[in-house]
């Protein structure tokens, strides 16, 4: 079957692997139509993903239609169109046992930590398979992204009214900006990119935008009233823009790094300790956020239409990726179809 294979940082092969095995029990083998390219997936061209080996097959935001089903599958049938929830998780450690399989102690990631989609079939557990009876593929592929920032909103566990800031404009910080809005909370963006400010305010119709980063906790001050925000999502995966976040939560308030880095975080304790700040970490997204993604996606209060902004094919993907890479292609998510 058709394979793209990341061999090594910056080099892509495309082979032919030999096809899955019928699906065992409790699995489901799936057609792979549509994969979303994410950060991961970039930070991995890069050669700059954590907890990340080569070879590797990429892919974990996947819309797939199910070929067949194993013994003891029941809420899945062959021909239905699926988003796949990529975390494999154990079930046994502390965090699946109090329901906190998005942090599993031995988790691995579809694309990430094991073989991923960006193969024309792929074996997965029938229960990480999340059907939609009218959603389009494309629309399935992206619920894994959105899931990033509905966890992370979760875990914020915002109150309506609230004022927020949410520092970056790509896929993640999007995300959290369209789960965020569900909430009903006030969002300040920060995001000095014109490109991506614009295509935020044009099609997330946040208006509160801060482009200077000269002075910043002056400029949230002014736009809330002298107040800085209760709550701040760094989603930018910068250590220096995740360092700096610590500066911009009001006094009782709360910091959720939505984005990872290689590197180490610090901040100044002594002011840590004077706002009696919250710090939250937020990874990946748990099955509950699924299902309420695809509920939302298909009564339209997540809009999807703005999220794809470049396509390709299976025979073009390596020519076209790299350029993914140039902020001035303005990539907010690009699909691959198989």
């Amino acid at each position: 079957m058709k394979t793209i294979v990341l061999e090594k940082p910056e080099h892509f092969t495309i082979s032919e692997t030999d096809f899955p095995n019928d699906p065992g029990d409790g699995e489901a083998l799936v057609s792979v139509q549509k994969i979303g390219i994410c950060g991961t997936d970039l930070h991995a061209f890069r050669g700059r993903q954590p907890f990340f080996s080569y070879p590797r097959i990429l892919g974990h935001e996947l819309g797939v239609e199910v070929l067949a089903v194993g013994p003891n599958v029941d809420k899945i049938k062959v021909g239905d169109h699926c988003a796949v929830e990529p975390y494999l998780n154990c079930g046994t450690c502390i965090a699946c046992r109090n329901n906190k399989s998005n942090c599993c102690e031995s988790l691995q990631v579809l694309g990430v930590h094991v073989d991923g989609g960006m193969r024309e079939q792929i074996l997965v557990p029938a229960h990480k398979l999340h059907r939609s009876d009218t959603l389009a593929l494309e629309q399935l592929a992206l619920v894994e992204t959105l899931g990033i920032g509905c966890h992370a909103v979760d875990r914020a566990q915002l109150s309506s009214q609230e004022n927020i800031l949410v520092i970056g404009a790509g896929p993640i910080g999007l995300s959290v900006i369209q789960f965020a809005q569900v909430e009903g909370v006030n969002i300040t963006l920060l995001e000095p990119n014109a490109q991506r400010a614009r295509f935020c305010q044009e099609h997330f119709k946040v208006h509160n935008i801060i482009s200077s980063l000269d002075d910043i906790e002056n400029d949230l001050r002014k736009g809330l009233g002298g107040d800085l925000p209760t709550v701040v999502f760094d989603a930018t995966g910068n250590v220096h823009s995740m360092h700096n976040a610590f500066s911009y939560v009001a006094n009782g308030g709360r910091l959720a790094l939505v984005g990872i880095v290689l590197d180490d975080i610090t901040f100044k304790d002594p002011e840590f300790h004077r706002r009696e700040m919250t710090v939250l970490s937020s990874r990946n997204s748990l099955p509950e956020n699924f299902k309420r993604i695809i509920q939302l996606m298909e009564t339209g209060d997540v809009d999807t239409q703005p999220w794809i902004t470049h396509r390709t094919s299976y025979d073009q993907l390596i020519d076209h990726f790299p350029s993914w890479l140039n902020p001035e292609e303005g990539v907010v998510k690009a699909m691959l179809e198989f």
